[in-house]
């Protein structure tokens, strides 16, 4: 496995590089390991409503990007106080398996005398603190797992520029965020300086083999960040045109549907959330579009879908009951 070596703390360029990494991996087998870090940002998953999940006024005034990333889950606050780690693999498993990526984080953490483990689907924590949340993307048979670090975070702006979603907080949203998670640095035997946790960690992973990218990578790299990660089009986009909103939370995470119906019959039909999934709506949309829009209606509309694919972990009556309307 190489890793790679990146300097670089613009969110845009970094969302890039993974991707290019990914690229490279479904052309030539190679795997891929990187440590890096992101100035103040907001990275919001590829399913989300993304001026749903910020405070746009704070994050306008602090001069906080906003980038969307390629793979689901929820929006997460970055700045040089987090450490983010991204594994680019083969997709051996076909499914989104948290607890083979996170192993090796774990371990690592453990040889720095920090005791996590995995908490809920794909967060890490320490004494019930969240510090590492993860989140996956699969394509052309690689599997990218990336997760934050929140080792010396600022935890008051973070909780400031979130905005979670009503129904995963039950109280109210900054005091929530705040009591969930924690940093890493505390819970060191002796802290250490973020270089120093950086390069002690990366040394706790196991067959790395150090990687230089030629500029012709680079330059493909710079494109990717130009003509996709720093444009309004992929990070924030029109938001979805309604007249009937639906939101559900599920073991597998939240989700709203955003359908428009005209003369009884469902016509249009959008998804965000933070759950995971293909990205893949079109097996699903292909049965509802045009059915009347009734409870019996969705219900035969989704007989044969793989939701699983779609959204990871749901089956087909999880989305019948976001889908279904009231009456």
């Amino acid at each position: 496995m190489y890793v790679v070596e990146n300097t670089n703390t613009k969110p845009q360029y970094n969302l890039a590089l993974e991707e290019y990494l990914c690229l490279r991996a479904i052309k030539d087998g190679s795997q891929f390991f990187m440590l890096w870090q992101n100035e103040p940002s907001i990275i919001v998953g590829r399913f989300q409503n993304t001026l749903e999940e910020i405070n746009a006024g704070f994050v306008e005034e602090r001069g906080i990007r906003v980038v969307r990333r390629n793979s689901g889950g929820g929006a997460v606050y970055h700045d040089l106080g987090n450490i983010n780690y991204s594994f680019v693999m083969p997709d051996s498993s076909g499914d989104f398996d948290f607890a083979f990526f996170t192993g090796p984080i774990i371990q690592a953490l453990a040889k720095l005398g920090v005791a996590a483990e995995l908490s809920g689907r794909n967060d890490l924590a320490i004494q019930g603190k969240k510090v590492s949340g993860g989140a996956q993307f699969r394509r052309g048979g690689v599997m990218l797992h990336h997760g934050t670090l929140l080792y010396d975070t600022d935890l008051e702006v973070l909780s400031q520029a979130l905005r979670p979603a009503e129904d995963k907080f039950q109280s109210k949203a900054v005091k929530s965020i705040r009591s969930r998670v924690g940093n890493i640095m505390p819970f060191l035997p002796s802290p250490l300086p973020v270089a120093e946790f950086q390069a002690r960690l990366q040394r706790g992973i196991q067959g790395l083999t150090p990687l230089t990218l030629e500029q012709d990578a680079l330059n493909e790299v710079t494109k990717l960040e130009n003509e996709k990660y720093s444009t309004w089009e992929w990070n924030y986009g029109a938001s979805p045109r309604f007249t009937e909103r639906k939101r559900r939370r599920f073991p597998w995470g939240g989700a709203e549907a955003f359908l428009v119906v005209e003369e009884g019959a469902v016509v249009e039909c959008s998804f965000r959330g933070d759950y995971f999934g293909n990205g893949d709506y079109e097996p699903l949309l292909s049965r509802l579009l045009g059915r009347p829009y009734t409870k019996d209606e969705v219900a035969k509309a989704l007989e044969g879908v793989d939701t699983h694919a779609i959204f990871s972990g749901s089956d087909a009556g999880d989305i019948v009951a976001l889908l279904s309307p009231e009456i």
